[in-house]
């Protein structure tokens, strides 16, 4: 099995007065353009997935989300590219198939079943994983989000490939698998920032069982900010669209309001109320799940 190449990504450094007066600088590394349909962080947690499934003899991925989930349509377009099946888990009996993501995922490949939410919580239990087995046969097993040992394996390399020196590392978390690799990579080099686009201070102890889950070095170098999450997972505020249709026009990097537009409304804050030290680098990944922008495609007109 050959995975798809990752494309060089562009540096863009953002420059404003009020980012001089803090005397820091901002650049964001577009992670979103790597590839033109398994785009963002989720190329990387994906690669070793799809490799290990190869090798292992699967023909076919299974895997869980919501009905825009970025991680749906990413390993439905992911495994089209390398030539093998999937299944996607919908979380909600009455998710709508023909929203762009559902949509895009089917024509890519992907079988679509839907559950109720009260079953979809019971995912994790072996007796689940035997129930999938017997409506679909034989498959690989990719958790919700992506998030896993092959996963965090993926982000360590993605952030391996920054050049630039850097005293800050910012990036939105939803699962934490991508900042758990962040924090392997840089082995105690700078200092993460994980914007959480989740309501509540969970994710922190998140961090830590996937250290302690797969032995990865437990660093301290980083921080879980729970300030910027709008009301919680998919919720959308007035003040965050405003925020990113300014953001857009004034400097073309396009956001999404689920993890990028949150992040870098927390971030642009945070330099404003002068977080940060004289002199600082601000490194910021944009993780892309632009193809979520489709299903607010009315407000972000």
């Amino acid at each position: 099995m050959i995975y798809p190449a990752a494309q060089p990504v562009p540096e863009i450094e953002i420059k404003a007065p009020f980012i001089e007066k803090a005397g820091v600088r901002l650049i964001v590394r577009r992670e979103d353009l790597n590839h033109p349909h398994i785009s963002g962080n989720k190329y990387w947690k994906l690669k070793y997935n799809l490799l290990e499934a190869g090798k292992l003899g699967h023909h076919t991925v299974l895997t869980f989300g919501g009905a825009f989930s970025n991680h749906i349509a990413a390993t439905a377009a992911a495994c089209k590219a390398v030539g093998l099946k999937s299944i996607g888990v919908i979380r909600g009996e009455d998710a709508d198939l023909n929203n762009p993501t559902l949509a895009q995922a089917v024509k890519n490949g992907m079988v679509i079943h839907r559950i109720s939410r009260a079953k979809y919580k019971e995912k994790e239990l072996p007796s689940f994983a035997d129930e999938m087995s017997t409506l679909f046969g034989d498959f690989f097993l990719i958790p919700e989000g992506g998030t896993n040992n092959l996963a965090i394996q993926g982000a360590s390399e993605m952030v391996s490939r920054i050049d630039t020196p850097f005293d800050y590392l910012a990036l939105p978390v939803g699962t934490g698998g991508t900042m758990a690799g962040c924090i392997d990579c840089l082995r105690g080099r700078g200092q993460i920032l994980g914007f959480s686009a989740l309501k509540g201070n969970f994710l922190t102890e998140e961090i830590v069982a996937l250290q302690q889950q797969y032995s990865l070095s437990a660093f301290g170098n980083w921080n879980m900010i729970n300030h910027y999450h709008f009301g919680g997972y998919g919720k959308v505020k007035d003040d965050l669209i405003v925020f990113m249709k300014v953001f857009e026009d004034q400097y073309a990097i396009p956001l999404e309001p689920v993890y990028t537009g949150k992040m870098m409304f927390g971030l642009l804050e945070m330099i404003k109320n002068a977080y940060f030290r004289n002199g600082s680098v601000i490194y910021t990944i944009h993780t892309g799940g632009l193809q979520g922008r489709a299903g607010f495609r009315r407000i972000l007109a």
